[in-house]
């Protein structure tokens, strides 16, 4: 063997991590296949058959050889390692040896060396897959991706069945690491031109297509993508996945996910992610019907009657909040402690307590939060007993128990103002609510939320200005402040003053939160103000769709009532009744309407 070449260190090598001599001769000793080999030993007709023995193709020379690239590794040259391995490699074309020197040049943050090390494995194992992926991620690394797309194209070739699959879903990932993402996307669908329409792989093959469209931001072609996926393959979850990714900024998407989730054998893991989409868009009724299949499909899981119940709470379905909820706690009453569990415990207590208190069932709320002993909860149990306290008629009381939870920081003092004002409001002490809310801002200046709910109060005691001026300013603190932009376009509409700009504002604020259903009865609203009767219905059956909110049953059924459809205005109006018949803004409807339910 030549002597070890010169030392030649890396350019800017940088620091790396070198293995033990230990590790690095196991990785030389435990090469993947024999350099050499020999013919087994006889076996005679007397003898057992015996295994026959490979000896390794280590040989003296080559062991040396490795083991002085290992020591200069650990001393600091990996510049020499690298060349000795590599050299190494060549004249075994052993895998297990190109992959250490790749090792070795990444570490040193080498990455010429490193694809140099990758392209003479390739020239030596041209069939080697491991040597495509490392080329091909190599080049990535190194943004140079259309050079990646021969080792790709290849390793494609060579792949077959299921690790096709799973290498056409990499794709995305791989090459949207680049600087160019339309390079990528355009990458891609080259790569993938073959597999398109080949019913093994179409499915794949459109849902990485989809998946790089919309990493380069073309969400109309990744949504083409996806619907074309689905329909090579209705039962994949991949297309579902990549259109809730397109949510909420490109509506058309939702249909992909909802002919998905009429599969039979629908994921469960994909119907949960809608359903937390569908939270957040405040879409909570169309989120409890899909709760609802699932608890029908998996009737034993906890999970999702504990979910279940406290949007039925949050709908005020108290009745059937307290059977999903019961449901839950018989399921979990036998299970391990853990704190996780504890913690879901403690809410379904408190959701309890909540449906309870719809129901009018103050004494049994209070049984349920009796139970509660996290100290972590003691503001929000407190709260509720207040609520329960302030309903009962003894405001005082349930002031005094709110100023008596123990105070930690600054935010527990906000959190303890914003809780009395919420008890004041619940029984329409608006003026008290309003002057601790007042005090609070003074105390914590240009805190927006502080701001918004004193804005709220001022809007209930009719001093328009005031609420105008501290909306303003919560928008000028919080410029992506979805609900102060509504608020304040809907206080204008509902007074029936500067319609343009009230619209102007309430579009603001949908653009921030699309197909919140809150903001769509608001834009609905104004556009019933301005003359536009039919846009205004097509919003407001969306939003009440979306959310059947009383206060949005009352725009709804006064809109249908002036429309003419009476019979359909009374059974809206009356289903918001029966929910909360003291609601405000529904009995102002009717009687301004003089409608007889």
């Amino acid at each position: 063997m030549s002597p070890p070449s010169p030392r030649r260190p890396f350019r800017n090598a940088g620091a790396f991590r070198p293995t033990t001599l230990a590790v690095a001769l196991a990785l030389c000793l435990g090469a993947s296949a024999p350099l050499r080999a020999q013919a087994p030993a006889p076996v005679t007709e007397a003898a057992p058959a015996a295994t026959a023995v490979q000896p390794s193709g280590l040989d003296a020379p080559l062991f040396y050889q490795l083991l002085v690239g290992e020591m200069e590794l650990r001393s600091g040259e990996p510049g020499t390692a690298f060349q000795l391995l590599l050299d190494a490699a060549r004249r075994t074309r052993d895998p297990a040896l190109f992959r250490r020197s790749v090792e070795i040049a990444l570490q040193a943050r080498a990455g010429a060396q490193a694809l140099e090390a990758t392209r003479a494995w390739r020239i030596a194992l041209p069939v080697d897959p491991e040597a495509m992926r490392f080329e091909a991620q190599l080049l990535v690394a190194l943004n140079r991706p259309a050079e990646a797309v021969v080792p790709l194209r290849a390793l494609l070739s060579a792949s077959t069945g299921d690790e096709r699959g799973g290498l056409i879903a990499s794709l995305p990932g791989l090459l949207l690491r680049g600087s160019n993402r339309q390079e990528a996307a355009t990458l891609v669908q080259d790569l993938l031109g073959p597999y398109l329409e080949a019913p093994p792989t179409a499915a794949a093959a459109r849902t990485a297509l989809a998946r790089v469209w919309l990493g380069a931001g073309d969400n109309a072609r990744a949504l083409e993508e996806a619907t074309k996926a689905q329909a090579a393959d209705p039962g994949a979850p991949g297309p579902a996945l990549v259109a809730m990714d397109l949510l909420p900024g490109l509506p058309a998407a939702e249909a992909v996910v909802q002919r998905y989730l009429t599969q039979p054998d629908a994921q469960e893991a994909v119907r949960l992610a809608y359903v937390r989409l569908l939270v957040n868009a405040q879409r909570h009724g169309e989120a409890a019907a899909q709760l609802e299949r699932l608890t029908r499909s998996t009737p034993d899981r906890p999970g999702p009657w504990l979910s279940l119940g406290a949007l039925q709470v949050e709908l005020k379905q108290s009745q059937a909040a307290q059977q999903s909820l019961q449901r839950y706690l018989q399921l979990v009453e036998s299970a391990p402690d853990s704190e996780d569990l504890r913690a879901e415990r403690t809410q379904a207590w408190l959701l309890m307590a909540q449906a309870a208190e719809q129901r009018g069932d103050l004494a049994g709320a209070e049984g349920w939060l009796s139970r509660i002993a996290d100290p972590q909860q003691a503001l929000t149990v407190q709260l509720r007993r207040a609520m329960l306290k302030a309903r009962e008629g003894d405001v005082r009381s349930a002031r005094a128990m709110v100023r008596q939870v123990p105070e930690r920081n600054d935010d527990d003092v906000r959190a303890k103002l914003l809780a009395e004002a919420q008890v004041l409001r619940e029984v329409k002490r608006w003026r008290d609510a309003a002057e601790v809310l007042a005090a609070a801002n003074k105390r914590f200046p240009d805190n927006p939320d502080l701001l918004y709910e004193q804005a709220m109060m001022e809007e209930k005691l009719e001093r328009n200005e005031a609420m105008e001026r501290l909306l303003k300013r919560v928008i000028e603190l919080k410029p992506d402040h979805q609900h102060a932009y509504n608020a304040l376009g809907y206080s204008l509409a509902d007074r029936n003053q500067r319609l343009p700009e009230a619209k102007a504002l309430i579009e603001k604020a949908l653009s921030m939160a699309p197909g919140d259903p809150f903001i769509t009865d608001s834009l609905g609203w104004v556009e019933f103000r301005l003359g536009n009767r039919q846009e205004a219905l097509r919003l407001l059956r969306q939003a009440y769709t979306a959310r059947p909110d009383v206060e949005i049953a009352a725009h709804l059924g006064e809109v249908l009532w002036v429309e003419g459809q009476a019979d359909e205005a009374r059974r809206v109006l009356r289903d918001a009744r029966a929910k909360e018949p003291d609601n405000e803004v529904l009995r102002e409807a009717v009687r301004r309407l003089k409608i007889d339910l």
